[in-house]
């Protein structure tokens, strides 16, 4: 039987219908959304006490090149036809030119964000390995020596700076136990050895069946990756914990080990399936802030990501790059959103 739906009035709407106006709403959200980064990021391009032209020619530039640029910029139109260009130019995939290196700044993005993605998914690969099963560990063994350790270990891991953990990380495991590689994605002669097919040096290792890169890759990946899982970690096992908590005093719970459940099939089952939607958020809001957060780790580990380079972009004044890599962060989360609200779909047919 067709199902159908109620739009207030008594009528009945179709179900393509109605899910016509849910994906139009979703995309108007979208779109809503984009809008604003885009006003704030040209805002933000704008209100910088730095000067376009003289970025763009030097200050020894003449009166009469300096004229030219500002017209060939489009700064002598009003604020809001600059904004309009500057919508139109970034629906293009035209985020205008670096002033450090003359490439173009999508260029310098599609070379830099597949080091961040590589980076982030490994980080956030370990942190949800680890910590969700620590998390309902320490949940189900509440107040026990096991819970005590799975609280120090994220309060740690919230408490200590990315930066001093990465120092001391380079400090013992590279300089002196010599167990992982330095900074850097590979070693200087790794260097443009595999042809880039994706971006990400592990998987393109693997395409050309260069297994040297391929560990050398591991090598430098792993500390870094480490220690932001180790955030992530932190985090992910926290809330898992808090959620566990929750469901494991309900009513419901203690109806399904008075009928004789199992205490596995009573935790994996009935506790951790009614917290899968919530850690969906909690996993696509740690990954997003590992992509958007990882810039003192890229620092630390001279890591060629976006993070690195939207920091030495900013203190360059390099406005066009700076601009670029905010847009890219920000529909990256966008995406993950909605990536989120899929799964909620799958894992929750009440969403459906």
């Amino acid at each position: 039987m067709a199902v159908t739906f109620d739009n207030g009035k008594g009528r009945q709407r179709p179900p393509f219908l109605a899910v016509a106006i849910k994906t139009a709403r979703t995309l108007g959200t979208i779109a809503v959304t984009m809008l604003g980064l885009l006003f704030v990021t040209f805002l933000i391009g704008r209100v910088m006490p730095i000067d376009p032209v003289i970025a763009v020619l030097g200050e020894r530039a003449t009166k009469e090149s300096y004229d030219a640029t500002y017209i060939a910029m489009g700064l002598d139109k009003p604020i809001v036809v600059q904004f309009l260009y500057y919508i139109w130019d970034v629906i293009r995939g035209d985020f205008g030119m670096s002033l450090l290196n003359g490439r173009p700044v999508s260029q310098d993005i599609v070379r830099v964000f597949p080091a961040t993605l590589e980076l982030a998914t490994l980080g956030t690969l370990i942190g949800v390995v680890i910590g969700v099963p620590l998390g309902i560990v320490a949940a189900v063994n509440r107040g026990s020596i096991i819970d005590q350790i799975a609280r120090v270990l994220a309060l740690v891991g919230y408490s200590m700076p990315i930066f001093w953990l990465g120092l001391v990380g380079l400090l013992v495991f590279y300089g002196i136990l010599g167990w992982v590689g330095g900074p850097g994605r590979v070693g200087i002669f790794y260097v443009d050895i595999v042809p880039t097919v994706t971006g990400l040096i592990l998987v393109d290792s693997i395409l050309d069946g260069n297994w040297d890169v391929f560990w050398n890759a591991v090598s430098h990946i792993i500390l870094p990756a480490s220690l932001l899982g180790y955030y992530s970690l932190a985090y992910i096992s926290r809330m898992t914990r808090s959620f566990m908590l929750e469901q494991l005093s309900a009513e419901y719970i203690t109806t399904a080990r008075v009928k004789g459940l199992s205490e596995r099939a009573v935790i994996w089952r009935h506790a951790f399936g009614n917290i899968k939607v919530q850690l969906i958020t909690v996993i696509a809001l740690s990954y997003a802030g590992l992509l958007e957060g990882s810039v003192l780790t890229e620092i630390i580990f001279s890591w060629p990501g976006i993070g690195s380079y939207i920091t030495t972009a900013l203190l360059s004044a390099d406005m066009n790059a700076v601009m670029g890599g905010t847009v890219v962060v920000g529909l990256v989360f966008v995406c993950l959103n909605i990536f989120s609200d899929l799964l909620y779909k799958f894992f929750d047919p009440r969403a459906k």
